[in-house]
């Protein structure tokens, strides 16, 4: 792990092993929502984070929202839904929390 608590690979599997533990303290997740409603949220968010590495999420936020609906594994959110999720994922990769 490195001093963010993000593993120092890339590696999806230790990403969504944080997120399975942790995501129940973000402010966007309701009580009735289970993991797999916002898993894909923060896949996202992670893996456009290593796409456009350097850039800032206000200059690739339009990107990501037209890529959502062609993203495979969706789940079926809008982005309206999850994007909050993705910007956790997106500024965990980065090194903000």
């Amino acid at each position: 792990m490195d001093k963010t608590g993000r593993s120092s690979t890339v590696d999806w599997t230790a990403e969504d092993e944080y997120w399975r533990k942790n995501y129940t303290t973000r402010p966007y997740v309701g009580s009735d929502r289970s993991y797999d409603r916002w898993q894909p949220g923060y896949r996202y968010g992670w893996e456009s984070a290593q796409r456009y590495q350097g850039r800032q999420w206000t200059d690739v936020e339009h990107d990501l929202r037209s890529g959502w609906d062609r993203y495979e594994h969706g789940g079926g959110s809008t982005w309206e839904q999850i994007k909050d999720a993705v910007r956790d994922g997106w500024n965990r990769m980065i090194g903000n929390k």
